[in-house]
């Protein structure tokens, strides 16, 4: 069997000559210009590759994947707006939240009214920069303070955008670790939002510590996978090309916005699966406040892992909710917003569901019927509820042993008996290593 107890989150690993820090990771991403595709992407994946040998894939322009189209490459160098006296009012060197997410080139003087058309801000958050996007329309554009934007009384302004739309290729990484059976845990972020250190960083540095995590364990029984993937495109794109292996999935996770010092949040997979109930027996036994919310089909990529024909068992993880916090898709959205520690709670908990996907055995009794005699086996104190050695109680081993009839899974017990999986786990091993269980093998 695996050990739960090898999992412990710790705020470095060593990695050749470099320790991996997530917040240091984080803050050092953070300015990258990251977008659907471009240099901004390769770029934060070369980053990552300094700790864990992931694989880049490149997918062409134009390449089919389901109803979706590979679509041009985006690469922005410079851009700024500047008044009729020269001087440079905004900057995306500054900030790269400054442009429309995928901005055409543009370069002149235009009209204060025309260049109304262009600009987005927040008037109810009238000091942040929002973030946004124009993917599939071609068009231009800035993101500003509304502060900033209600003292741009001049007639005309400069504005420049140098970039460019155009034949090239999406961009992701992938990183597996084998397990013993055919069977995978994928684990998915998404990597295309710029200067946003919860929604996006926060995953992108969890998934990478927990990978390192589960490398330090000598073997393992399900494989695991994880995606760096830019949303929507990326995920449509990963399972295009990954169809005939789809069926090898058997839990997944979308990781982001777990940064923030909120409670947990986690959205159901669309038809109810393991995942789903290892996470809720995590966060019940856990000490940080959780609401478990029921699958729709808008949020992050886990409604493309959800889709028709696809259906596979993938929920979504996070503390704050997408569209709930002020922060989200603003400036607002920085590195001060997202903790350390923060970041290793999430570890720690994510840690421990992918301990109960691990462990999750189910067992028969190996000795006849009846309860058996612990006491010349060595497992049994002489005052009932002692903790026997590990932390296993009386009462853990003798769920154990009562429920262990070939059909029930040490969950299903865990959530019967109303005790944390690993003690349960724990007390199975003891029992095993005693010769009172036998693992049915599925």
């Amino acid at each position: 069997m695996g050990d739960c107890t090898a999992i412990r989150p710790v705020a470095n690993w060593p990695r050749g000559s470099e320790a991996f820090d997530m917040m240091a990771v984080l803050r050092e991403l953070f300015p990258i210009t990251r977008s659907l595709t471009g240099y901004g992407v390769r770029q934060t994946l070369a980053v990552l590759q300094r700790f864990l040998p992931i694989t880049i894939h490149e997918v062409a322009t134009g390449t089919q994947v389901f109803d979706w189209t590979v679509p041009k490459e985006w690469n922005l160098r410079s851009a700024t707006i500047r008044d009729s006296r020269g001087r440079t009012l905004v900057d995306a060197k500054d900030n790269n939240l400054h442009v429309l997410g995928y901005s055409c080139p543009v370069t002149g003087t235009v009209s204060r009214d025309e260049l109304a058309a262009h600009i987005h801000t927040l008037p109810d958050q009238p000091d942040a920069i929002p973030y946004r996007t124009s993917y599939y329309v071609e068009q231009w554009g800035f993101c500003l303070p509304d502060a900033l934007w209600k003292t741009m009384h001049d007639e005309s302004y400069h504005v420049d955008i140098d970039s460019d739309l155009s034949d090239g290729s999406l961009t992701y990484g992938e990183f597996f670790i084998p397990g013993d059976t055919q069977a995978e845990i994928l684990i998915s972020v998404h990597i295309c939002h710029p200067s946003l250190a919860n929604d996006n960083l926060s995953g992108i540095v969890v998934a990478m510590g927990l990978a390192l995590e589960c490398l330090r364990q000598p073997s393992r029984r399900l494989g695991l996978r994880f995606l760096f993937l830019p949303a929507t495109i990326g995920a449509i794109t990963w399972l295009a090309r990954n169809e005939a292996a789809l069926s090898k999935i058997s839990h997944g996770l979308v990781l982001t916005c777990i940064g923030d010092t909120g409670p947990f949040h986690y959205k159901r997979s669309n038809t109810g699966s393991g995942i789903d109930r290892a996470v809720e027996h995590v966060l019940a036994h856990g000490t940080i406040p959780y609401q478990m919310m029921d699958f729709s089909p808008y949020g992050y990529d886990e409604r493309q892992y959800n889709s028709p024909g696809i259906n596979l068992p993938v929920g979504c993880f996070m503390r704050a909710v997408h569209g709930t916090f002020t922060q989200y898709h603003t400036s607002l959205d920085n590195c001060d917003f997202v903790k350390a520690g923060a970041l290793e709670e999430s570890l720690r908990t994510l840690s421990a569901v992918i301990c109960v996907l691990e462990n999750d055995r189910v067992f028969c009794r190996a000795d006849g019927r009846g309860e058996p005699q612990l006491g010349r086996r060595g497992l049994y104190r002489a005052t009932a509820g002692q903790k026997e050695a590990g932390g296993v109680s009386q009462m853990d081993l003798l769920w154990v042993l009562n429920q262990s009839d070939g059909t029930r899974s040490l969950l299903d017990i865990a959530e019967r008996a109303n005790v944390p999986f690993e003690r349960l786990y724990a007390a199975s091993r003891l029992c095993a290593d005693a010769d009172l269980l036998t693992e049915v093998l599925s």
